[in-house]
């Protein structure tokens, strides 16, 4: 049966709508239908993680200080790297490398607080994340600026094809289908709660709605009439072709001084930088990469490592390729997860700065609060805990905001 589809009307009932086709989306629907709900994922754009997920580094890592955090990329982690047993697709490779992950500081004051960071990581069960003197990271990454005074190391940390992912999800969903080139317009409610969503392809009746509609979080819900306390902010991306001086073993390797980063991809390499003078923005169906910003980020990572400036020497226009995102933050920047009181039926799986490395656990939490299996109360990302005052303080090294 073909479950992703491009339909001239949708099915009139399921027992679960998921409004949003990106990695979260699907790896909700994928847990949804191995609980046994009849599930459709509905995608306005012409293919499944074609928005935020696209944009993204497609990169995991263990190391967070927040627990919630911690736990679901632990979770997550262990689903990518056993992800044919747990999606029962035999054979299925989503390109998973254990490049690592290396936060790395050229302030001596910083020194303390890498020490810190990683017992706080080791502290939440990240026993592997290692603490790195300067003199230590040299010897392992001579490429390294000598500047450098530490870093918090994990090897395990890596990345992997988050649409080989996304796809293998859909695919192992034997339960759901997914509609593509259909846009959800709105959710009608009863004494009951939800009653249905609303497309331009037709009304499909339930009493499930979940909200995964990354940047679009916001307006999904006020079809709810629920208020999130989220904001979106455009991330902008750079890909460099193969080229000689890029070293292939290198970690995703993060300067927390300009909160700049880089790893090795087919031979070239991705790019990012948190620009802390990006305003927040409407949610975008179509964001762009600025044309200097490819520029303006070789710049940066070439301060950590000093190679980056006898690569650029070489690179023309059409050696690099720009592209943009949005990230979506909470109060705490941690994801929003879990029922909404005020609307039954309707419950949140959004709020993601770093939603591809944790949409595997994210995906299935939601799928217990649903069934039952979680109680809400046991839930640390639930929507009432900002009201409860029992939000986490932030804490990760490297949080996708200024």
């Amino acid at each position: 049966m073909r479950k992703i589809l491009t339909p001239d009307a949708v099915d009139k009932t399921a027992d679960a709508v998921v409004i949003g086709g990106g990695i979260i989306g699907v790896a909700t629907a994928f847990w949804l239908s191995r609980a046994g709900l009849s599930t459709i994922v509905l995608e306005m754009r012409d293919g499944l993680s074609t928005l935020t997920t696209t944009a993204s580094i497609e990169s995991f890592r263990a190391q967070f200080t927040e627990p919630a955090m911690a736990a679901l990329a632990r979770e997550s982690i262990e689903v990518w790297e056993n992800f044919a047993e747990v999606t029962g697709l035999d054979g299925y490779e989503i390109d998973l490398h254990h490049g690592g992950y290396m936060f790395c500081t050229t302030e001596a004051e910083k020194v303390p607080l890498i020490k810190e960071t990683v017992d706080e990581y080791h502290a939440l069960g990240v026993t592997d994340s290692e603490f790195l003197t300067g003199e230590e990271v040299i010897k392992r990454y001579p490429w390294i600026s000598p500047e450098i005074k530490a870093a918090a190391f994990r090897a395990k940390d890596g990345w992997f094809s988050a649409h080989e992912v996304t796809q293998g999800f859909a695919r192992a969903a034997e339960n759901a289908k997914f509609y593509l080139r259909t846009r959800a317009t709105g959710i009608e409610k009863d004494e009951k709660g939800v009653s249905a969503v609303v497309t331009d392809r037709g009304t499909i009746q339930t009493r499930v709605v979940v909200n995964a509609a990354g940047p679009f979080a916001v307006t999904v819900a006020g079809w709810a009439g629920v208020d999130l306390p989220v904001f979106q902010m455009r991330r902008q991306r750079v890909f460099v072709a193969p080229h000689s001086k890029i070293p292939r073993d290198a970690p995703l390797t993060i300067d927390l001084e300009t909160e700049s980063y880089w790893r090795p991809e087919t031979g070239g390499a991705l790019l990012g930088w948190h620009d802390p003078d990006e305003p927040e923005t409407e949610p975008l169906e179509d964001p762009r990469g600025d044309w200097d910003f490819p520029a303006v980020n070789l710049e940066m990572v070439s301060r950590l490592s000093p190679f980056w400036n006898e690569v650029i020497e070489d690179l023309t226009k059409d050696d690099l390729s720009v592209y943009a995102g949005q990230y979506v933050h909470a109060p705490d920047d941690q994801p929003i997860i879990g029922p909404v009181e005020a609307a039954p039926g309707f419950h949140l799986n959004c709020a993601y700065w770093p939603g591809v490395m944790l949409s595997a656990a994210s995906g299935r939490w939601t799928a217990d609060l649903i069934t039952g299996k979680m109680k809400n109360q046991d839930n640390p990302l639930r929507l009432t805990r900002f009201a409860e005052g029992v939000s986490t303080v932030r804490g990760a090294l490297l949080r996708g905001r200024h």
